[in-house]
């Protein structure tokens, strides 16, 4: 069975669902899960979890009150936990802080996407491998090979592979171009890859997986977290339906 990777925001829809959701993530099934830290400028995403970030800053979330919420959890929490966000926030906290409360928390690794790779090997490589997390990049159909090669060579833990440039969840820019699935399949990359953006049942999931290690959903699930009172048993059956 491919991997899969369940994407929601932090804070959201209640401040303190957090850790409530991570249970339900992992004992439902899934695989991986990358937590969303809420950013008031959210410009990468489309609007369901653009939705999310300004609900989740809304009910008061923070990046420490993040940390302490992950601690509460994290002996409970057995698979690995990535933190995906903007790279501002981050800064404000002071990057080498940040990655300490990571470690700290039982976070396995960052996806920050607008963190330029010269930067990153430059000024951050190092920190994060102090504290022993994984960092991931993203490539699109439009990065040539060797860019996806160097953008792998950075990265640990997977190589995230967007079906576009475009935003999360744009339901006309699903990944649909084989030839894209097949060169990455056929790269020499030292990472497996998970293929994200645009997932949402079990069918699209099987065909953008086909020829990588898993897939990344964040929308899809989202939108039962904002949209149903009752989100817990829907999260549950929709994780359960994408893996069973």
């Amino acid at each position: 069975m491919k991997k899969l990777n369940i994407y929601f925001t932090a804070g959201a829809p209640g401040l303190e669902d957090t850790g409530k959701i991570m249970k339900l993530i992992q004992e439902s099934g899934s695989d991986l899960m990358e937590i969303g830290m809420p950013y008031s400028d959210p410009v990468a995403d489309g609007e369901t979890i653009q939705k999310a970030h300004e609900l989740a800053l809304k009910n008061g979330m923070t990046v420490q009150k993040l940390f302490s919420q992950l601690k509460t959890v994290k002996d409970e929490i057995k698979i690995p936990v990535i933190l995906m966000g903007y790279i501002n926030p981050v800064l404000s906290f002071g990057f080498e802080n940040f990655c300490k409360e990571c470690a700290a928390s039982g976070v396995s690794g960052l996806i920050l996407p607008d963190l330029p790779a010269v930067e990153f090997e430059k000024n951050y490589r190092k920190i994060l491998e102090k504290y022993h997390l994984n960092f991931t990049f993203l490539v699109t159909p439009e990065t040539s090979d060797d860019r996806i090669k160097y953008l792998d060579s950075l990265s640990s833990g997977f190589l995230y592979a967007v079906s576009s440039s475009s935003t999360t969840g744009n339901a006309t820019k699903e990944i649909n171009d084989e030839d894209y699935l097949k060169r990455l399949a056929e790269l020499p990359l030292k990472n497996p890859v998970m293929i994200g953006f645009g997932i949402r049942d079990k069918a699209g999931f099987e065909r953008v997986t086909a020829k990588v290690a898993g897939g990344i959903i964040g929308t899809a699930f989202v939108k039962i977290l904002l949209e149903n009172e009752d989100w817990e048993e829907k999260a549950k059956n929709f994780i359960h339906s994408i893996k069973n």
